[in-house]
């Protein structure tokens, strides 16, 4: 083996070198990103939605936070923060109206029209992916969904982000993690670029404790995600590869001690669907 090519990393249930690693995940999110979001509702029954769902509530973020989100091409996570800001906001402003009942007509109306006009309370969410096809596919989303205020999206690398140090409120991660070639690194970079107080949110997949389900859960995983990724995506490798990289990642409390080892305080983790999902949340003190 030429050792120049660097330390052997698993690729799905191949060995391969780190750069090999990083140039076929590279493909495989290339080859999906079109058919991404189709594929997760069709690999997860839907049920991804609802768990991206509660990771916003988990997070509950105000007006004004600065979210970046990482590996989050297809916009999922942004889109779900902008909505809920703007719903805060929204509830902010209607309290503030009621509070004004002696204020004239015309004085309520241009406080509101002030307002209205920055609904998102200078909220920031930076989508930062590697992958330019993923980012293509989120654009065109945002624009045909008409998201455009407090959104922007930067190709860059979790494990060497191009911003500043300490600039973000949150920093989420979702199903991104297990396709970072060094978890570690990526983990470190998630902590210089948060501002003291920030947090750090992961959702992946994780370990499903359950023996039962356990057995029940790699048999749909791995005789019938291929199959439907042959049948929606024409592209049976790649899902083959995204159960595999599943299966490979470190269990919950693993992840959790990474996660301590970068640096975060305050590290926890709730498991969602009896752990096939889990989300591990840090602070950066």
């Amino acid at each position: 083996r030429d050792l120049a090519a660097g330390p052997e990393m698993q690729f799905g249930f191949q060995t391969v070198t780190e750069e090999e690693r990083r140039e076929k995940i590279y493909q495989v999110f290339e080859s999906v990103a079109k058919k991404y979001d189709v594929m997760n509702d069709s690999m997860t029954l839907g049920i991804h939605r609802v768990w991206k769902d509660i990771l916003m509530h988990k997070m509950n973020p105000s007006p004004g936070t600065l979210l970046l989100d990482v590996a989050g091409g297809t916009g999922d996570i942004a889109f779900r923060f902008i909505n809920y800001v703007s719903s805060v906001r929204e509830r902010q402003l209607q309290r503030k109206l009621k509070h004004h009942q002696n204020l004239s007509w015309q004085e309520i109306f241009e406080s509101y029209q002030k307002d209205k006009f920055n609904s998102l309370g200078d909220s920031q969410v930076v989508v930062c992916d590697i992958n330019r096809e993923m980012l293509k596919v989120g654009k065109q989303k945002a624009q045909h969904l008409g998201y455009s205020e407090g959104l922007s999206w930067v190709l860059g690398n979790a494990e060497e982000l191009p911003f500043d140090n300490d600039k973000f409120d949150v920093y989420t991660i979702a199903f991104g993690i297990r396709n970072v070639t060094r978890i570690d690194l990526a983990l470190q970079e998630a902590y210089r670029v948060l501002k003291p107080g920030g947090r750090f949110l992961c959702l992946e997949f994780s370990h499903v404790s359950n023996p039962l389900l356990s057995r029940l859960y790699d048999l749909y995983s791995f005789q019938v995600i291929p199959v439907l990724g042959e049948v929606i995506a024409g592209d049976w490798k790649s899902y083959q590869y995204l159960v595999e990289s599943i299966r490979q990642f470190p269990p919950q409390e693993e992840l959790k001690a990474m996660i301590e080892d970068a640096g975060f305080f305050k590290v926890d983790y709730e498991n969602l669907s009896f752990g096939i999902v889990a989300i591990h949340s840090g602070f950066k003190l």
